[in-house]
């Protein structure tokens, strides 16, 4: 069964607040996967005020000097990286780095919201994760550096959009990702949970955007 759709950008809805979290959405072992195959029906869908403006997803997004106060403009590209701000009425833009996921045959399934946390939290980075509702929540998220070490992530939500993992990286995780060359995230279709969809995230260009997105971090 196919997981792809079209998904919408929420990540910076989800990043407020987002040192309240990071302790807890800390990856794991993995471990065997729950057998219950579901997916989640919100109660209520929470609020994301802090979204893409409507009119600016993807390749329409505003520029510095035509988006307006709340809006979510593109800064800039870093490989397949995007560095989305949001204008503020200060300049002080908080921005975050933006990939989106597809799978083998070119179709958009998932979305990566990362920004850079300020010192004194448990994690160096944070990142919201968005796949299709068609997921089976029970297995997690899935994240794997260049091969490596698999971590899994539990999801948060669901909402109409979707449903998103809050995902926490330590410093090393953070080096990890700065020398890799690539980042395999898992998912699983709750139609076959007896298959699983492989996407790949580029690390290419995450460096200089991780530097650029954390510059825009407020000063202690």
């Amino acid at each position: 069964m196919s997981l792809t759709g079209t998904i919408r950008n929420i990540g910076f809805g989800l990043s407020l607040g987002c040192g309240l979290w990071i302790g807890a959405a800390s990856a794991q072992e993995t471990a065997a996967p729950a057998e219950a195959a579901t997916t989640a029906t919100p109660a209520a869908e929470p609020e994301l005020s802090m979204g893409v403006a409507p009119g600016t997803e993807g390749s329409g997004l505003k520029t510095a000097e035509t988006a307006v106060v709340g809006e979510t403009y593109l800064a800039t590209r870093f490989e397949l990286w995007e560095q989305r701000c949001i204008k503020t009425a200060d300049g002080s833009d908080p921005c975050q780095l933006y990939q989106l996921l597809k799978d083998n045959t070119g179709n958009d399934v998932a979305e990566v919201s990362l920004f850079a946390m300020a010192p004194g939290n448990q994690a160096a980075a944070g990142a919201s994760v968005v796949v299709p509702l068609e997921t089976l929540l029970t297995r997690n998220l899935v994240i794997a550096i260049d091969g490596g070490e698999t971590k899994v992530y539990p999801f948060t939500f669901c909402a109409s959009l979707g449903c998103v993992a809050r995902v926490g990286f330590t410093e090393a995780e953070v080096t990890q990702l700065k020398a890799g060359a690539q980042a395999t995230v898992t998912i699983v279709p709750a139609a076959a949970p007896d298959q699983t969809v492989a996407l790949t995230l580029s690390l290419k260009g995450f460096t200089a955007g991780f530097e650029a997105v954390k510059a825009t971090l407020p000063k202690q």
